[in-house]
């Protein structure tokens, strides 16, 4: 059987041509309960294509399966003229629009995400100026406010997440961000710690829905297994934050002003900052792929139609159902890994914060310690990019995950058992290099494991909750534990073994599934296979012509 790949990733040597071919010929085909995971992922897309009816626009006209010709509903409906066009012409066109999008889209919405991380982490770097101490505070209620703000962070995430679909998020990612701006504005000025907890909630508040908004909005551009590679590109700039965040601040510190102090230059500017780039994202972020400016007409129905959603191809931001909310609360497979992802993610959500402190306490001094807090952060970010990029060419997310939290194990160790300062430092770069990358890449397999676009707006919101762990952090990393910080280090490795063991966990029962599925397939007809596919008795990924990636 020759047939094509549904989805805009390369197309494997046999993928299909249309859901009508696949259904009929899904009987014929036998599926080994032990197969490997290579026939997983062929299966699932087909599968997944079947689940919501998206056909792929670049699919050629008429293809041979089983030596029978076909011609796909693209080709009558879509408008677009694919015939004698080559599989590979289509692989090539399909990698000059993503880099024209890359060009246009991805830079700005990653820069939008760096001054999200520069405010929500400046604050670690303020204290190595003596910042709490400045505002008549205690070093312990900077742990108190950072633990807060992952409160109001994690519980507006859903809701945020909920809002950016209704109102879009070329809307609602420039208005967060000028909201925020404004309160780090205010920052620079607080006094007590009523105002630093005030300030810290309400940057929580308006961050919260940051990350999943652009996430929603990225996937209305990339296609799934090219999705994976962009928000690498896109969460690294989480891990660059931490090494612009120091690099900024050690320049900022050594402005000399008459009456400001040097930590109260440091939230105004970047304030000020983060506002202009809310303003510049108004003017500049299209409000959906079909009316994307930078693209030709043909360019963004090609977009529109290899996603595949909401009315005619286009992606409906607004369409929030019920039974979207129903079936987000009832979905086993997010708060599986969700437990996993938050243990993952107290690496990533501590240092961001607290490496200027960790790295200080290895004998430099606090003005150094903002510098030297750049390699580890930057060795994060090339950690994540070229796990992502892996995964997105390798069509595959759980072993990447579970590769990057050995890396990070192996690095954690070095840090608590190494002697001289040195070595743990060379050690710390190892360990963020692994760090960064459980939480990206999670979202990115929620997010192509769940095809009805209402919904996976808000899973990628619940799965935000994974930023409890900063809460989690920002209390074990206290000032009474400096400078060697040994024993919240130790805590931090247990969270990582334990997160190591579940995504192994979390992947074996997906599996477990996906055989299971296919065992129901071989036993139905392709007319029960064909009622299933279009039935709404069950939504989505509960289908059992789905199958989840891997």
């Amino acid at each position: 059987m020759s047939v094509y790949y549904h989805d805009v990733s390369p197309p494997s040597p046999s993928s299909t041509c249309s859901s009508t071919a696949i259904i009929s010929s899904c009987r014929s085909v036998g599926h080994d309960l032990r197969q490997s995971d290579e026939t997983y992922h062929a299966e699932h897309d087909q599968s997944s294509l079947e689940s919501h009816g998206v056909l792929s626009p670049l699919l050629p006209g008429p293809c041979l399966i089983d030596g029978a010709s076909h011609t796909t509903n693209n080709d009558r409906n879509s408008g677009m003229q694919y015939s004698g066009i080559s599989r590979l012409d289509n692989e090539k066109e399909a990698q000059r629009i993503n880099r024209k999008i890359d060009l246009y889209l991805l830079p700005l919405l990653s820069l939008l995400y760096l001054f999200n991380g520069l405010d929500r982490g400046n604050i670690g770097n303020a204290q190595t100026q003596g910042f709490t101490h400045d505002i008549g505070a205690l070093p312990d209620d900077l742990n108190l406010a950072v633990s807060l703000f992952f409160i109001t962070f994690v519980l507006f995430q859903m809701p945020s997440a909920a809002l950016g679909q209704w109102l879009g998020p070329s809307k609602w990612l420039p208005i967060m961000m000028l909201c925020w701006g404004v309160i780090t504005l205010i920052q620079a000025f607080i006094w007590g710690k009523v105002a630093l907890i005030t300030t810290r909630l309400l940057i929580g508040v308006f961050e919260a829905g940051f990350y999943p908004t652009c996430i929603i909005y990225l996937g209305s551009f990339y296609s799934r297994f090219d999705l994976a590679t962009r928000i690498g590109l896109f969460y690294g700039q989480y891990a660059i934050a931490s090494a612009f965040s120091g690099a900024l601040s050690y320049a900022i510190f050594q402005i000399s002003h008459a009456w400001l102090k040097p930590w109260q230059l440091l939230f105004i500017i970047e304030g000020v900052l983060t506002c202009i780039l809310g303003v510049v994202a108004l003017l500049w972020l299209p409000t959906r792929p079909g009316e994307a400016w930078f693209l030709s007409r043909y360019e963004r129905q090609f977009v529109v139609e290899r996603v595949g959603g909401g009315k005619s191809g286009e992606v409906d931001y607004s369409s929030l159902t019920r039974r979207d909310l129903i079936e987000t609360l009832r979905d086993w497979k997010l708060w599986f890994v969700l437990v996993f992802n938050i243990c993952a993610s107290v690496p990533a959500t501590a240092f961001s914060v607290f490496l200027p402190l960790i790295v200080q306490g290895m004998g430099y001094k606090s003005i150094e310690a903002n510098l030297m807090s750049v390699p580890p952060a930057v060795c994060g970010a090339v950690g994540l990019y070229l796990f992502a990029s892996s995964s997105d060419r390798r069509r595959e997310r759980g072993w990447h995950i579970v590769g990057a939290l050995v890396v990070a194990i192996g690095g954690l160790i070095g840090v608590v058992v190494s002697v001289s300062n040195a070595a743990k430092y060379a050690a710390l770069c190892v360990f963020l290099f692994g760090s960064y990358v459980p939480p990206p890449l999670t979202v990115a397999w929620l997010s192509g494991n769940t095809p009805a676009t209402g919904k996976r707006a808000l899973v990628v919101g619940a799965n935000g909750l994974g930023n409890l762990a900063g809460a989690i952090g920002s209390q074990l990393y206290r000032a009474e534990y400096a400078p060697g910080y040994k024993l919240p280090l130790v805590v931090t490795l247990g969270f990582v073994g334990v997160a190591l063991t579940g995504y192994v966990a979390y992947r074996h029962t997906l599996r477990a599934v996906n055989a299971r599925r296919a065992a129901i397939r071989k036993l139905k007809s392709a007319e029960q296979i064909e009622t299933e596919r279009v039935d709404t008795v069950r939504h989505a990924d509960r289908k059992w012509v789905f199958l989840y990636d891997l």
